[in-house]
């Protein structure tokens, strides 16, 4: 494994989670599924963010996700590093889309040029060693704190940030337990990671549409 293949959410209404993800224009994406009978209490684990160009493209995709069903978790502003803004989707999943600009320079549209997922590590280094020896190669490392890999012809970064650090970066209180209703597909496996994020063979996930 190199890169992920696949990412599927695991949700309580498949019909209601579908129309949301094509309202929102992630519908080829991701992928969904049924979630299992597993209980799920609070902060999931993780985070999807996308990245835009610029701030009228971070609001024109978050207005979609609002229009579509979404919670606001954290409004779009300006911050130090950028400009963006934190959603939940229904199904419960945090989105965060974000840009490095600070000014709009063309019209607005709701494209994004990537897609990041983000896992809450309890022991970064440990989660990163891990995935190291299952074949993913480090591109940034920030001793215990922060890990991302490079993603091949995969249409999802992943990374790895401190749990706690990242629960605070998208506005929700850190405690939660159960399953994390994600499932990530790779062409090996199938195994699970240090914080129980579930790998399998990607060809066996179903996609959106």
């Amino acid at each position: 494994m190199n890169s992920i293949e696949s990412v599927t959410l695991e949700v309580a209404d498949l019909t209601a989670a579908t129309d949301f993800y094509t309202a929102f224009g992630l519908a080829t994406h991701i992928a969904l599924r049924p979630a299992s009978e597993t209980p799920t209490t609070g902060f999931r684990g993780f985070s999807l963010s996308l990245t835009a160009s610029q701030p009228a493209d971070v609001r024109a995709l978050i207005t979609a996700a609002l229009d579509a069903g979404a919670t606001p978790l954290k409004p779009a502003a300006k911050s130090f590093w950028g400009y963006g803004g934190v959603v939940q989707a229904p199904d419960g999943t945090i989105w965060k889309i974000a840009t490095s600009s600070k000014k709009d320079t063309a019209p607005a549209t709701r494209k994004f040029n990537e897609m990041v997922l983000l896992l809450g590590a309890t022991d970064v280094a440990e989660s990163k060693q891990f995935y190291i020896t299952h074949g993913l190669s480090v591109t940034k490392s920030f001793g215990r704190k922060y890990a991302e890999f490079a993603t091949g012809s995969s249409p999802v970064k992943l990374a790895l940030y401190g749990r706690r650090a990242l629960a605070k970066d998208v506005g929700v209180p850190a405690d939660g337990t159960g399953s994390h209703r994600v499932v990530l597909g790779s062409t090996t496996g199938p195994f699970t990671d240090p914080d129980g994020f579930t790998w399998e063979p990607a060809p066996s996930l179903t996609p959106t549409n």
